[in-house]
This record gives C-alpha cells, sequence and structure tokens, in this order.
C-alpha cells in the first residue's frame, strides 16, 4: 500500500472536524517534562553493512538463548526443533495463520487440524479437542469461562500453584463479571486444601500440574471433591512436554485441560508467539471456544475435512457465542502437529524423560 502524506490544508480540515486548533492540542494531557524538546541526537545515515555489525553489537550484549541454562522460571524456554517441521510449516501450502474458511481449497490445512486435534485429545487423556487458542494464559481463562457456562454458577477457586502470568490474565478476563475468584495459597508440599474451598456455588477448580513449583499433582481427589459438589476440574500445564511422560490430566478425572504447546517445535520468538492447548470431554464441546475441525464425506463419497463448530462471534450472534477468539494459532497448530508426527509416542515419551 503506498502512503501518501497530508498536505496542510488536509490537516487543518481533520483538525476542525474534532475541534481543535494544533496537533500539539492533542497531547495536551501529557506532562511537558516527558515532552521531547527538539530533534532526536541520532548518527548519521549508515549503509547496510554498517547497520548490521551495529545491531550484531547491540545483540551481543545479551545473552543468547542456548549459551546456558536459565532458572529464572515461569518463562518459555528453547526447545530443539527438527529441520523437517521447521521446512514443512514453510511450504507455501501450510505458510497462513489464516482460518480455512472454504474447506474446498484448504483440506491439507484441515486435515493437519484434525490430526493435531486428534493427539491433543490422546496427548491430555480426553475425547476431543479445539483447533488451537493463543496460547496457554488465554485457554485458561477461556476454560473458565467455559466452565461457569457449563455449571451455570460463578465462582471460581485458584491453587496457588498456577503459573501467575495465567492467574492475572483469568482475573483480567472475569473483572467485569459477576462471581468471585478464589485464590488458595501455596504449599511447600504442593498439596492445598482446594477441596475445602468448593461450595455449591463453585463453578470450577483451576489447578496445575506439573505446578509452578514443579510439584506433580494427583488430580484424582481433586476431581472427586469437585464432582461431588458440581463444579468441573481444569487442569492446567505450562509445559506440554510433560503430557509424554505423566498420566494425563483427563484420565486422572479432569473436566477440562488446557495449557501451553510452545515446546512442541515452536521457537522462542522474542516471546510470541504462543500455542494454546484446549481439551475437554465430548459432553461439553457444544461449550468450547474456537472452532472445531470434523471428518466427513463429500457427494461423491470421498473422505473430506470442515470445519465441524464454529461457536465464535463472526459466525453466530454475539450473545449466543462462546468466545471472541478471531483467527487463532493454526500455523503453529500444524507445526505442533507435525513436531509430534516426527517424533511419534516413543520420541516424545524420551524427551519428556530428558526433560
Amino acid at each position: 500500500m503506498r502512503y501518501l502524506p497530508l498536505t496542510d490544508g488536509d490537516r487543518t480540515s481533520m483538525l476542525a472536524e474534532i475541534g481543535v486548533d494544533s496537533i500539539d492540542d492533542l497531547y495536551a494531557d501529557v506532562p511537558p517534562s516527558v515532552r521531547l524538546d527538539g530533534l532526536i541526537d541520532l548518527p548519521l545515515h549508515q549503509g547496510e553493512l554498517e547497520v548490521e555489525r551495529a545491531m550484531k553489537q547491540l545483540a551481543a550484549k545479551n545473552l543468547e538463548a542456548g549459551a546456558a541454562p536459565f532458572f529464572v522460571g515461569a518463562g518459555a524456554y528453547r526447545h530443539h526443533i527438527p529441520a523437517a517441521v521447521d521446512h514443512l510449516i514453510q511450504r507455501s501450502e501450510f505458510l497462513t495463520a489464516y482460518t480455512p474458511y472454504q474447506p474446498e481449497i484448504s483440506q491439507g490445512t484441515l486435515q493437519c487440524l484434525f490430526e493435531y486435534q486428534t493427539q491433543v485429545a490422546l496427548l491430555t487423556g480426553t475425547e476431543v479437542a479445539n483447533a488451537s487458542m493463543y496460547d496457554g494464559s488465554t485457554a485458561c481463562a477461556e476454560a473458565v469461562l467455559m466452565a461457569r457456562r457449563v455449571t451455570r454458577r460463578k465462582n471460581v477457586v485458584v491453587s496457588g500453584g498456577l503459573h501467575p502470568h495465567y492467574r492475572e490474565v483469568t482475573k483480567t478476563t472475569l473483572r467485569f463479571t459477576e462471581g468471585k475468584l478464589t485464590p488458595c495459597p501455596p504449599a511447600p508440599d504442593g498439596v492445598e486444601d482446594l477441596a475445602g474451598l468448593i461450595d455449591g456455588e463453585t463453578a470450577c477448580v483451576v489447578v496445575q500440574t506439573p505446578d509452578l513449583f514443579g510439584n506433580i499433582r494427583d488430580l484424582q481427589p481433586l476431581a472427586a471433591a469437585a464432582q461431588a459438589a458440581g463444579a468441573l476440574l481444569i487442569a492446567v500445564f505450562t509445559e506440554a512436554m510433560s503430557l509424554g511422560a505423566l498420566m494425563p490430566p483427563g484420565e486422572m478425572g479432569a473436566d477440562i485441560v488446557v495449557g501451553e504447546g510452545q515446546s512442541f517445535g515452536n521457537g522462542l520468538n522474542f516471546g510470541g508467539p504462543n500455542l494454546g492447548l484446549f481439551a475437554t470431554r465430548q459432553l461439553y464441546q457444544r461449550q468450547m471456544p474456537g472452532r472445531l475441525c470434523g471428518e466427513t464425506v463429500d457427494a461423491d463419497g470421498r473422505r473430506g475435512y470442515v470445519l465441524t463448530l464454529s461457536t465464535r462471534e463472526q459466525h453466530i450472534r454475539r450473545e449466543k457465542a462462546t468466545s471472541n477468539i478471531c483467527t487463532a494459532q493454526v500455523l503453529l497448530a500444524v507445526m505442533a502437529s507435525s513436531y509430534a508426527v516426527y517424533h511419534g509416542p516413543d520420541g516424545l515419551r524420551d524427551i519428556a524423560q530428558q526433560v
């Protein structure tokens, strides 16, 4: 798109339309002490080679992610990405994050998403998974909203071992809704009294395993307590590779399983984009956010793939939508699926045990 600058007459007309005399009036709320006074002292223009050298010098001041172990915690981490996976997602047939709205010309992408859903369901021990979420934190928040729709209750109990970013995103999402979010203080051994906080008004209990402190939780007692009170258990993971070594949360009684899939073939990328995994029981599939790809046959009996469920606000009435999620992480879902296929069940198990 070409950039066509405004003339002085254009600016005068636009300022008059909004009722101000000058561009400076638009910044009247900015204190003079923090405004830029004069020109920025920038170096003279440089050629491509000089700029490249300068950028490398600046980059050398940082410690590269693969140079040493990092123990800050609660972040994203570098994992090996096979060259085959990186090559596949750069093919023109896949290199888009956009929704495959036209199934007749998107069969390859839809089949990959269908296989991705199958892989996520198997890894999490659930019955159905959607075609991706933005990241683990937003998947967690969407899971809470879904649990509130299913149970028709408002209150939420959150484990103290939940990733702080996940907790804050969930808190922000619920900020202007009814009900309360009750955090449980973390316990040294990772076994909080979450069951004691569940009552007849509780919609769901959110617990992470392995949790923020590395504790591996047995979800079965908590699942039984939640079920007895009519609440749902949401199991969260921040490291998808753990699913290759531990008992799947769904098999321990979790009703909704969500988490971060960044380690499945996705690089650090300066902090994003990431990939949210979302899976649940088939009983609740119509309350899931996002999209669900399905397998069918066409008029000639040939196998085909379509978007089976898309209960988002772009497709149906806003008040009936399960989520306002827009184009999700289709490309990263294809990447995760390719990564899982490349390594296979035994390979994922070996990597998980090493991690």
